[in-house]
């Protein structure tokens, strides 16, 4: 590493199709030849991205990852074609990205309620798995030096997170973090059977903390907080349920952060005890806030690469705008995480509940 070089770590959220943006975020940060990546966690999606990044990486350096991460999308894009989900003609008419008036989403979605994916698809056929198996070297995944990564699971039985690290991961480990309970079977790893990694750790932050000594950890996020709409049909009732569940464990990763900091500050904590995290964040809410649940699995090339784009001008943005604060400051603010403690703790002994 050269001087002039900063690193970061990566925590990639995962979101189907809305992973694409997550993909040209990458893009721009692996053109950047100032910047060095140490550890990725990802989930679902991310974790699709993470150990595509990383094959290529240990293939040929940054030139090489972007190609792979091209070369991913683009078959991920091709194999959707054979999908029978696809938009309407209205749709694409009007440049609605989402496939909720397409009559086969709508039956799959109908299905998809009413039976679990063992009744609906008993053989466990998935052309996705099939892909990821094809493409990925998970050898060299394995053994990549260069980037440390942190691939989250659901337990099924536990409900605990499960962390695959180099050198276990595995096409299984990868497709057991984006195993939707919906739409897809649990996947069996060494006799456990495991569900999306996002409702227990979208993504887990705990490993870049643990693991990794860089200090500066960029969330590249796609599942939005906060929705200025309230949600009234059935099915973006559903959708804003599952994007709070799939948050929660992620804020309260933050909140612990970001509470440790303050501790740190305000006590004058040794800080060769405790590492003060800086966190930062890129995020495609302007450009994903209109778009609906179903447009998640869309899969049409013209659509993921309007979302690479989208990615790309984040990063972009965020380089030119925070360049100089890695290493100096946090650019995510979230004090809004913490107001509550924040106010007890700095609570007057008057201003504090008295205990009987």
């Amino acid at each position: 590493m050269t001087t002039s070089q900063k690193t970061i770590q990566l925590a990639l959220q995962g979101g189907g199709a809305h992973g694409a943006l997550t993909w040209g975020v990458l893009d721009r940060l692996l053109d950047e030849p100032r910047l060095r990546l140490e550890g990725i966690s990802g989930t679902s999606a991310g974790a699709m991205n993470a150990v595509v990044l990383a094959d290529g990486l240990e293939r040929g350096g940054p030139a090489a990852a972007r190609e792979a991460l091209e070369h991913f999308w683009r078959a991920v894009s091709n194999a959707a074609q054979s999908s029978p989900i696809q938009r309407d003609l209205w749709s694409r008419l009007t440049g609605n990205w989402g496939l909720d008036q397409s009559p086969s989403y709508l039956w799959f979605d109908h299905l998809s309620r009413m039976f679990s994916p063992y009744e609906l698809n008993p053989l466990n056929l998935n052309p996705l798995r099939d892909l990821v198996g094809e493409i990925i070297d998970f050898d060299r995944v394995n053994g990549c030096a260069a980037v440390k990564l942190f691939i989250t699971a659901t337990n099924v039985r536990t409900g605990r997170p499960r962390v695959f690290r180099q050198p276990e991961l595995s096409v299984d480990a990868v497709m057991a973090s984006a195993a939707l309970p919906l739409m897809f079977q649990a996947v069996e790893v060494d006799g456990e059977a495991y569900w999306d990694g996002g409702f227990v750790g979208n993504p887990a932050l705990f490993p870049l903390v643990d693991e990794c000594s860089a200090s500066d950890l960029l969330l590249v996020q796609i599942t939005p907080f906060r929705r200025t709409d309230i949600p009234r049909s059935s099915r973006d009732i559903i959708n804003r349920v599952n994007e709070i569940t799939f948050n929660s464990s992620l804020l309260k990763e933050l909140r612990a952060i970001t509470l440790l900091r303050e501790l740190i500050a305000a006590e004058d904590v040794d800080r060769c005890c405790y590492r003060e995290m800086r966190l930062h964040r890129i995020h495609g809410d302007d450009g994903l806030q209109g778009l609906s649940t179903s447009s998640k699995l869309n899969a049409e090339w013209a659509y993921l690469c309007h979302l690479r784009d989208i990615g790309r001008q984040r990063a972009d943005l965020w380089l030119s705008e925070h360049w100089s604060d890695i290493g100096r400051r946090s650019t995510f603010d979230l004090e809004w995480l913490v107001e509550d403690s924040l106010r007890t703790s700095r609570a007057t002994p008057e201003d504090k509940p008295r205990v009987a």
